[in-house]
């Protein structure tokens, strides 16, 4: 009897987490597939082949991810889901593991920008869905599986076709919820205000150096220990500046805009940006990933805001005269931000953010660029 309970519990428990996960991250693909390049990168897994790859195994994980859950949950072709669920939540126990312990991937991006995690609130969290899988294999036998045959298939099926439906939608257009500090309704200016400015308490770091000694022996210590304990008067100590490292030590407000800056060659233009009534800004993060139909959908409204003074700006990481064969005249003004913050900004390359006043009143994928 025991035994059955746990497993019905875990059942819905690990199905059910499961379909949540899928759904979030199905809602933005993008912004997961940009999780996915960052564990690619030579920094992380140094897997730097599977970077152009990593949209469309975003699209393939949280479709399977979704499809595995459902199908947990109506107790079909029970062994095979187990070892599906198994392997992925094996596999992201060690990416999680991974991020948290030598603090690479700050988010694992496991529930999208819904749910932020800290690395080992990650890595806790799949710890206890391998506990809650391994009940599973114990209690295979009394997996729930009452759901007429013909109903659950339906219901597969209808799983299958809404995530075909759903990703295609927020692919070619934008996410259906979006759950960033550039969302419609938020302003930029507000974000970006420290802490101290808010009246909050802001987060606490440390640093940590690397001590040596004359015979090879090498010891951490932090900040407030050096200065306590006088380490610059302990002579036969060498700090190894180059594996000094920065630790959060106590959680506090951070502003969820940061990195946000628009420079040109002219200095900073952040502030007179963000105070203009109106303004379009036309986000194109990277040359080289850019969308060359995008253009082509764009233009024409970057020629209606011109011949109606409409102020407007082209937003980059990468140098202007890369554009210049989607035809962007040189009166077309243009201005470097951060790639990520262009990332964040809009999931569309190009795509369109309008301000007001610093608050986001709109923003428009490439497709759905006026005209």
């Amino acid at each position: 009897m025991m035994k059955s309970f746990l497993t019905r519990i875990a059942q819905v428990l690990v199905g059910g987490l499961f379909i949540f996960s899928g759904l979030v991250k199905m809602n933005d693909p993008v912004g997961f597939s940009f999780k996915l390049e960052e564990y690619f990168s030579e920094e992380v897994l140094n897997l730097p082949i599977f970077e152009p790859l990593a949209l469309p195994l975003a699209i393939i994980l949280v479709a399977v991810e979704v499809l595995l859950g459902l199908a947990l949950l109506l107790g079909l072709w029970e062994r095979a889901v187990l070892v599906l669920l198994s392997g992925m939540i094996g596999f992201f126990t060690f990416l999680t593991f991974w991020s948290a312990y030598f603090n690479q991937v700050t988010d694992c991006g496991c529930f999208g920008d819904a749910i932020p995690l800290t690395p080992w609130e990650s890595f806790y969290k799949d710890v206890v869905l391998c506990g809650l899988i391994i009940i599973l294999w114990w209690g295979e036998k009394h997996i729930f599986n009452g759901v007429p045959k013909i109903t659950s298939y339906a219901l597969m099926a209808f799983g299958l076709g809404f995530s075909i439906v759903f990703t295609y939608q927020v692919m070619n257009h934008l996410p259906s919820r979006d759950f960033r500090p550039y969302a419609e309704g938020l302003s930029i200016i507000e974000g970006m205000k420290p802490a101290e400015e808010l009246g909050l308490e802001p987060p606490k770091y440390e640093v940590i150096y690397t001590m040596q000694n004359e015979s090879g022996e090498m010891t951490e210590i932090t900040s407030t220990e050096y200065i306590s304990e006088k380490w610059w008067e302990k002579i036969e100590w060498t700090m190894l500046s180059e594996l000094s490292k920065t630790i959060k030590v106590a959680e506090g407000y951070e502003p969820p805009v940061h990195d946000f800056s628009i420079m040109n060659d002219y200095g900073d233009l952040t502030d007179s940006i963000l105070a203009l009534d109106e303004v379009w800004l036309l986000v194109a993060y990277n040359h080289a990933k850019t969308s060359e139909k995008g253009w082509g959908n764009v233009l024409p409204t970057v020629e209606k805001l011109a011949g109606e003074g409409t102020p407007h700006i082209v937003l980059s990481a990468s140098m202007p005269e890369d554009f210049a064969s989607y035809g962007l005249t040189d009166q077309t003004p243009f201005a470097f931000t951060d790639e990520t913050t262009l990332k964040t900004m809009v999931r569309s390359n190009p795509g369109w953010v309008v301000l007001n006043k610093g608050s986001v009143v709109k923003k428009f994928h490439h497709n759905d660029s006026p005209r």
